[in-house]
């Protein structure tokens, strides 16, 4: 069966007929002459059996010509009468003609016919004014323009079974085409347009067909989804309804809670797969190479990530099965994965430097020999008036106008910004320690009951290669242990704690440095330019 969703809705027309018609009920046209049909069937097998002599062979023969003949007359009936109707027996006739005549479907297995599904967003309906007759009047064009030849039935529901409540159109075709038809772009192959051919939903045939939906509905007004660069999330249905039976427990224990004066701990329900999301993009668009990238996922969360043929496999904590990426989304195969981390190794940090506000002072003679002109001179000078008049303004404010109080000033500032750098490098290495021993301690405590196992296994190669992950996690931690000489682990909650208080300690000395570092380049740059003044100033009192 395949499969074509689209979101969309239509601008519509209303009209005192279509609500009427709306309101009517519909007739099924076809299933007097299948009921009639089964009744003489029916009595067929009883005379055949009870009845002496009976002539079963020229039943047999009039059999089909008075079934058409029956059905004839209903489909005249109901179409000489107003009010809705829906042809039910006509199609399945067609394509048992169709395929006893091109010898076509003759086996138990085989396709038989294709659906295709054009699903229309929820909100179609309030905001577009989107009706059945009109999602059936553009389900009847799109199989009228993209599946000539072939018989069908189109239907539309008003809503499914997940009560989404979003109008949908179903198109079922038969797979055997009865007249050749003219050959259009997309058709790469004779068998896709010639007479007698079955149906083939390539991959050329899928994208002519959502483009051709996304083309039908911007013409008509609806609703747009991209059909054509897929989903970022794959939601199967088995997810679908756990997610709904889940959220719906959370929300009777979150009642609960409330009841009793508690506040809910959760709000919205996540799957195993909806969690494996979350934690894989925030790892994604942090790193820059795979290596990264897979290291930070077991670092962080214990989620192994192994490539297969081409394809990104994950396995979160805790489980035995990894999770193809092809079932969470788009974006996590390994194409996306490769194409995101090339964007972030691009994309250079932006480091806005905060301009000083002191500046240097420019010696005007050495530009000047170097072939700057009258119009910078004048400009020089009025800068480094600018510039030395914020350095008094400066060593005033500091109290630093004596030589011999500054240098000491700068002495003393250049002793704290050393110690300080120091202390924030020590901190680092024993936070990134920290990090290491915790990540160690917590994969080895959720792959030590699969060590346990593997001793008692009864096939250990088979076991050892469905649990490779936890198990090279488990042997690198215990070398890690034996490196450090660690025979008592600590416990992950106290690690915690201990990182905590380095990070905020690093903050402390971190703020020193960064304080002392920018006094320090002010004061030096004031040191200069005072030096720098009095240069210039001695050559202009020996020519006067």
């Amino acid at each position: 069966m395949d499969e074509l969703n689209k979101t969309a809705a239509t601008e519509p027309e209303t009209r005192p007929e279509a609500a009427k018609l709306q309101d009517a009920p519909r007739r099924r046209v076809g299933s007097l002459t299948m009921g009639a049909c089964l009744i003489a069937a029916g009595i067929f097998f009883l005379c055949y059996y009870f009845v002496p002599g009976f002539d079963w062979q020229l039943v047999v023969r009039i059999a089909p010509a008075a079934a058409l003949v029956l059905l004839g007359c209903e489909v005249l009936f109901f179409a000489a009468r107003p009010g809705r109707w829906k042809y039910d027996f006509v199609s399945v006739l067609v394509c048992l003609l169709a395929n006893r005549k091109y010898g076509k479907n003759t086996q138990r297995d085989d396709i038989k016919s294709h659906q295709y599904i054009i699903s229309f967003d929820p909100r179609d309906a309030a905001d577009n004014g989107l009706t059945m007759e009109k999602a059936q009047a553009l389900g009847l064009k799109f199989c009228s323009e993209n599946f000539p030849g072939h018989p069908a039935i189109v239907c539309t529901h008003p809503d499914g079974h997940n009560r989404s409540g979003n109008i949908h159109v179903h198109i079922v075709i038969g797979s055997v085409r009865m007249r050749e038809v003219e050959r259009k772009p997309y058709m790469q192959k004779p068998r896709d347009w010639r007479e007698g051919m079955k149906h083939s939903s390539t991959a050329q045939t899928m994208r002519h067909l959502r483009v051709e939906v996304m083309e039908l509905c911007e013409g008509a007004g609806l609703y747009q989804i991209d059909l054509l660069n897929g989903s970022k999330e794959r939601v199967s249905e088995a997810e679908y309804w756990a997610r709904r039976r889940g959220q719906l427990k959370l929300d009777r224990e979150n009642a609960a809670l409330t009841a009793a004066g508690q506040p809910p701990q959760q709000k919205k329900f996540e799957t195993v797969k909806d969690t494996l999301r979350k934690q894989i993009s925030s790892v994604l668009y942090r790193t820059t190479s795979f290596e990264d990238f897979s290291d930070r996922l077991m670092q962080q969360y214990g989620i192994a990530v192994k490539e297969s043929r081409g394809c990104l496999s994950y396995l979160p904590a805790g489980r035995t099965k990894f999770i193809r990426a092809k079932h969470l989304g788009d974006k996590f195969d390994k194409t996306a994965v490769l194409a995101t981390l090339q964007a972030n190794a691009e994309r250079k940090p932006k480091v806005q430097s905060k301009p000083t506000n002191l500046a240097k002072l420019i010696d005007i003679q050495a530009k000047l020999t170097e072939g700057k002109g009258i119009g910078y001179e004048c400009w020089a000078k009025k800068f480094n008036l600018k510039a030395m008049s914020q350095t008094l303004i400066l060593l005033q404010e500091k109290d630093l106008l004596n030589e011999d109080d500054l240098n000491q000033r700068i002495a003393e500032l250049e002793t704290k910004y050393h110690d300080s750098l120091a202390v924030v490098k020590d901190l680092e290495g024993r936070m990134k320690a920290n990090k290491e021993l915790r990540y160690h301690v917590t994969a080895y405590a959720n792959a030590k009951s699969v060590a346990q196992q593997l001793k008692t296994a009864k096939r250990p190669a088979v076991f050892e290669e469905q649990h490779r992950a936890e198990l090279t996690a488990y042997r690198a931690a215990a070398t890690y242990f034996k490196a450090n000489n660690l025979t008592k682990l600590p416990s992950p909650k106290k690690l915690e704690a201990e990182y905590a208080q380095l990070a905020s300690e690093k903050a402390t000395f971190y703020e020193q440095y960064k304080e002392a570092k920018e006094e320090l380049l002010k004061l030096k740059t004031a040191k200069q330019n005072v030096a720098s003044f009095f240069r210039e100033e001695e050559p202009a009192q020996q020519e006067r």
